[in-house]
Parts: structure tokens; C-alpha cells; sequence
């Protein structure tokens, strides 16, 4: 109600410069003649009316001003919108330069009142042929809106009209052909329209008649502007579709293609009620899946399409029925050799606290040991030795005697003792852990993360216009990512590249889940890929649509009782617990397979986890340093020992 003072005002303006446009009246004016057209015309208008209908009468120039004022007694209570294009002697671009210009202001008027009815009076057949054309281009017509040609032409041509354009055939339009064979003043009319689907197919039907003795008059149980999609009598329509799992799957079998998933599931369901079959255009890529929507080629492309703005320009979507997020595969981090897997156990404070006590409790045994009241019973001990006692005692090894005996020495060899069998067991039992139980190395889960971390990240040919958001949008981090998104990239291709390089691949959760489980995952239910904890994209989604398509209606009410229903989860769930259900008994064919394969060597346990230079090439690494350096020491007091010969 808001818009009421615009619209009003706007109407007036509207009526205002449209009558000053029109020509003054001639006798001779064919339309004026004929006494009894705005009585047809108001006789079908006035059922109509609704009591705020808007009503929008476009003229070819061929009617007068004084047939218009003729309407006022059916005028809408919202009012008149009145254009007028006039074709007689104008070139003809000037001609479409016009009507453009006119369906785009009569849109506005419709976008600004919830019922409005278009009529056309023309007799010319370019016109109406221009104006199906431009009506469609500019948006005019949505199914809610009522389109009435007024016309004189045979019944030859009205019937060539109405089945060669959109406009026509498939919008809520109908045709009043007037028909003054029986004389001016007993002039009449019929009222046709085209059923696209229909028991008897395709066809245009009388739907009533208008006489000046009987009025308007009903020729079948159908009313004026009847429901053209509410029953499709079985009819085939085309679709556009591409494989999907789990959203549409296609198998071939011989000449049989089956085809199932969610999507497919929830298409025949629609398909049930609204009494149609479905055929599947082919459609080489996601991009053709569209292009054949918006050439109105295809009624729909029924598989999930998120709702985006840069979409809505070129299609329109349906009843948003689900929704869903986009996520980023990525390879699984491996643990790569590394020389400090014996460190890792214990803290860097922890390491630090150990070497200070160590040189400590050597410091403090070599000065006990030195001294000669402390002497032990085997003589002096050289520092070295005490070293390598204090040091093996926290490695675990037993004590060799050569210490003094002292109660001072016993009670610091005890306590070293305590401390070495509670940090060593500390050490082993965490040793073992890390060995058998590496840490991970920390990989990407949200999308600050992902694109820092990779070079390169693939969709497939339909994140084009993703590309175009993201790269588009105010966060930089969404920036960033749009310049690293490469389009085109098939799933596996995708997946593949990931495992080889730094890229990850984008695509909806359930597609990717399915992708990896179905093709990488282990026999142990592990998988080399990894899908990103933090989803990048939360998506509504929609099926794909011819703009202001009529049939929207009807699929979106159905659309809506399936998403109420439970349905639409329902058939989720199913699929994917029948593709878990297959991947379990394909790992267990597996499995059954390698069982017999190993039968021989039953006796050896193969399934034990065998500890590799991951695990050990610390130690191992240790193990070389001591032995080059102990062969070193050797060269030099080999080298010693000979300078000493020699000077002697």
C-alpha cells in the first residue's frame, strides 16, 4: 500500500502525455467505427479487475482518442497506463527503438502493483510480432500478469501468432479477434488462447464469445486466462543436467541409461504431480547446462545451482530448497623424515633442565671423586670415567663400582638415580607414543589458512561466476582466493593435482565427501585427501530457470511441499547411506581378496605396524655423528702417539 501514491501518480502522468500524443478523431478511424469495442474489451477486462488490477493498454498508433476515453467506465481502481508506438512511416529500428522504450517503462509500472493486465490493439502482425519479441527481451510479462491482444486479423494469422512465440504460447496470453462480418453495428468477438499442453497436445482453443445480444458467453469449461501448467498431460519436457553425485547420477547399460540421485528423485516427484516425463538434453559442460535454460531450449536445469547475484541476471532460480556449503579438499599432511623425532618427547625446558643437571651432578661427582680423602678403592678415577658413569646411570645403565664410596657420593648417586629412572621412563613411554603415533603436521582448515597455503586452486567448469564473486567481493581474503582459483578442472583431475602439488579443489561438501570416499579412501577407512573444517561458502540453492518463466509457480508450490515434507533430507540420507553401503562391500571384496592372497603366510603377522627411518632416523643419525667423531678422536691421538714415537 505504500506504493499507492506512486503508482497513482505515475498512472495519471502516464494517461496525461499518452492522450496529449494521440491524434485528434477522424470519422474514418476503423477502430471508431466499430461501436461495440469497448464493450468486448470491458466484458472480458471487468472480471478481471480484481478491484487493484492495474491495467497497461499499448496502441500501434492506429486508435484514437476518443476510443480510449471510451474505456473509462472499465478503468481499474488503481488506473490506466497508455502508450502508444507508432510504426506508420518510421523506420523500422526507430519503430524498435520505441517499443523497447515502452516495455521497459510499462515493466516498471508492473513491478510497482501486484496485478496488472497488458493490452495490445493492433492489426499489424510485425508489431505484434516486435512486441512478443521485445515484451520477452524486456522483461514484462510474468505469469501473474495478464497479456490480451486486441486484433482484426484472420483467424490464419491469429493461429500462426499464437504458436510461434513465447510471448504467445507459453506466457498467460490471450487474443480477442473482433469480427465485423455481419456489419458494423453487429459486430463481435471470440476469445482464444494456446494450451501448450493439453488431453489432444498442443492447440489454440475458443475459450468464450462476445455478441451485443448475448454478452460474453463461455465456450468450454475453461475460464478467461486459464492455468496452462497445473497439468501437463503427460507431456515430455526437455531438461539440462550434468552428473552430480549424490545430487544426479547417470548409468548406461547397453541403450538404457538410468538415471538416479537426489536431484532426479525430487524431479520425478514434481513430474508425478504435475503429470509430465522428463527428457535430458545433452550438454557437454556446466555452461551449456545454462545457455540451453536461457535459450528457453530447456525448461530447467534441474540439479542444485547455488543462488548467487551475478546469477540471477542471466536465469532465474526456483524455490530455494536446500542448503549447502562449499568446501576445499586438500591432501592429508604426511610425517616426512625428520632427525628430531627423538627430541619431540620432551619439551625444549624439560631438554634444558636435563643438561644443566647433567653437568651438575658430573661437576659435582669429578670434584668428589678428585679428591684424596674420597678416594675409591680402585685409586683415583679419571673425569672421564665419572662422566660416563653419572651418564649412563640416567640412560639406564648399571653403575660400574669405580665411584667413591662416601656417604656424600651415595646420597647424590641416589638421588641421581630417583631422577634418572623417573625422567627416562617419562622418556620412553613418550618415545614410544610419538613413534608409533606421529604428530601431524599442521594442515589448512579455514580460508585464511587455505590461501596462504597453496600455489593454485581448481573448480570445475561451473566456478566461473564464483570466480566472479569472490574476486568481486570487499574481503580481501575472498580476493585473494578468487585470484587463485583456476576454472574447469574436473573433480578427479582436481583431486589428483592436489595430491602431486600445492592446490586444493572446491566443490560442494557432499559431492567432494562422496568423490573421496568412493575413489581414495583405504581399506582402513583413511584417505590421502582431507576436506577443510571451515566451509568457505554457505549456499542456498535453486534450480536454474528461463527468466520470469510461467511454470515457476507451480514448481516452486511443489518444490515447497517436498522441502516441508521431509522429503528432499529423506532422499539425502538414502544416498548417501546406499554409496557408504557399496563402499563397504567393495572394501570388503578387498579385503577378502588380500586375505587370500596371504593365506601362505598366515603365520607372519603382516598387519603389525613396522616402525621405518621416519620413526628412527633421529637415533640413527646420532649413531653416525658419534662414530665419525670417535674415529676422529682416533686419528688424533693415533697421530699423537706417533709424534711422540718420533721424538723420542
Amino acid at each position: 500500500m505504500a506504493d499507492a501514491p506512486v503508482l497513482l501518480l505515475l498512472a495519471l502522468s502516464i494517461i496525461t502525455c499518452a492522450s496529449t500524443a494521440f491524434p485528434f478523431y477522424r470519422a474514418s478511424d476503423p477502430w471508431d467505427l466499430l461501436l461495440h469495442t469497448a464493450d468486448m474489451l470491458g466484458a472480458v477486462l471487468e472480471p478481471l479487475s480484481q478491484g487493484k488490477c492495474y491495467t497497461v493498454i499499448l496502441s500501434d498508433g492506429s486508435t484514437s482518442a476518443t476510443f480510449i476515453h471510451k474505456m473509462d467506465k472499465y478503468r481499474a481502481a488503481w488506473g490506466v497506463g497508455v502508450f502508444e508506438v507508432r510504426a506508420y512511416g518510421q523506420d523500422s529500428n526507430v519503430t524498435l527503438a520505441k517499443i523497447s522504450h515502452v516495455v521497459s517503462q510499462a515493466r516498471r509500472l508492473r513491478q510497482l502493483s501486484w496485478c496488472v493486465t497488458v493490452v495490445v490493439l493492433s492489426d499489424d502482425p510485425s508489431f505484434l510480432t516486435d512486441f512478443a519479441k521485445w515484451s520477452l527481451k524486456g522483461r514484462l510479462l510474468v505469469w501473474s500478469t495478464r497479456l490480451l491482444v486486441v486484433t482484426r486479423l484472420p483467424k490464419n494469422d491469429i493461429a500462426i501468432l499464437l504458436t510461434s512465440h513465447w510471448t504467445f504460447t507459453m506466457m498467460n496470453s490471450m487474443v480477442m479477434n473482433i469480427d465485423n462480418s455481419n456489419g458494423i453495428k453487429n459486430s463481435g468477438c471470440t476469445v482464444s488462447v494456446h494450451l501448450p499442453y493439453n488431453a489432444d497436445g498442443a492447440q489454440v482453443v475458443q475459450v468464450a464469445s462476445w455478441t451485443p445480444a448475448k454478452g460474453l458467453r463461455y465456450l468450454t469449461p475453461l475460464t478467461l486466462f486459464p492455468e496452462k501448467y497445473r497439468n501437463f498431460y503427460g507431456a515430455t519436457i526437455p531438461v539440462t543436467v550434468l552428473t552430480y553425485e549424490p545430487y544426479w547420477k547417470t548409468t548406461v547399460e547397453g541403450n538404457i541409461t538410468t538415471y538416479t540421485g537426489i536431484d532426479h528423485n525430487q524431479l520425478a516427484a514434481i513430474g508425478q504431480a504435475l503429470n509430465f516425463t522428463f527428457r535430458v538434453l545433452p550438454a557437454r559442460n556446466w555452461e551449456e547446462v545454462t545457455d540451453l535454460v536461457i535459450a528457453r531450449k530447456s525448461f530447467m536445469a534441474s540439479i542444485m545451482y547455488a543462488v548467487m547475484p551475478n546469477r540471477l541476471e542471466r536465469w532465474d532460480f526456483t524455490f530455494v530448497f536446500d542448503q549447502s556449503g562449499f568446501h576445499f579438499a586438500m591432501a592429508t599432511p604426511v610425517v616426512k623424515p625428520n632427525w628430531l623425532s627423538f627430541y619431540y618427547p620432551l619439551s625444549g625446558q624439560v631438554w634444558i633442565g636435563v643438561l644443566v643437571s647433567t653437568l651438575v651432578v658430573c661437576v659435582s661427582l669429578v670434584k668428589i671423586t678428585g679428591s684424596e680423602m674420597w678416594q675409591s678403592r680402585h685409586g683415583r678415577v679419571s673425569a672421564g670415567s665419572v662422566v660416563l658413569e653419572a651418564v649412563g646411570s640416567l640412560l639406564g645403565q648399571g653403575l660400574y663400582g669405580r665411584l667413591p664410596t662416601s656417604q656424600s657420593n651415595h646420597t647424590l648417586v641416589a638421588c641421581w638415580l630417583f631422577f634418572g629412572v623417573v625422567l627416562g621412563t617419562a622418556y620412553r613411554g613418550s618415545l614410544i607414543a610419538s613413534l608409533t603415533l606421529p604428530r601431524l603436521p599442521p594442515r589448512p582448515e579455514t580460508i585464511e589458512q587455505l590461501v596462504t597455503a597453496v600455489d593454485r586452486i581448481t573448480m570445475e567448469s561451473y566456478g566461473s561466476s564464483y570466480k566472479t564473486f569472490y574476486s568481486n567481493s570487499e574481503s580481501s581474503v575472498f580476493r585473494a582466493m578468487g585470484q587463485l582459483m583456476y576454472i574447469g578442472v574436473e573433480i578427479m583431475d582436481g583431486l589428483n593435482d592436489a595430491l602431486k602439488m600445492k592446490t586444493a579443489h572446491v566443490g560442494a561438501h557432499l559431492y567432494i565427501q562422496l568423490t573421496v570416499s568412493q575413489h581414495y579412501a583405504r581399506l582402513d577407512g583413511t584417505s590421502p585427501l582431507y576436506l577443510g573444517r571451515e566451509s568457505i561458502t554457505k549456499l542456498l540453492l535453486g534450480w536454474p530457470l528461463p527468466h520470469d518463466a510461467p511454470y515457476k509457480p507451480e514448481l516452486d508450490r511443489n518444490m515447497m511441499l517436498i522441502s516441508q515434507a521431509g522429503l528432499y533430507n529423506q532422499w539425502k540420507k538414502e544416498t548417501l547411506d546406499a554409496a557408504a553401503r557399496s563402499r563397504r562391500i567393495s572394501q570388503r571384496e578387498k579385503l577378502k581378496k588380500l586375505a587370500d592372497k596371504d593365506k601362505p603366510n598366515e603365520s607372519s603377522n603382516a598387519k603389525v605396524k613396522s616402525l621405518t627411518i621416519t620413526h628412527i632416523q633421529g637415533p640413527l643419525l646420532l649413531l653416525g655423528l658419534g662414530l665419525a667423531l670417535a674415529f676422529l678422536n682416533f686419528l688424533i691421538e693415533r697421530f699423537l702417539v706417533q709424534q711422540k714415537h718420533l721424538s723420542v
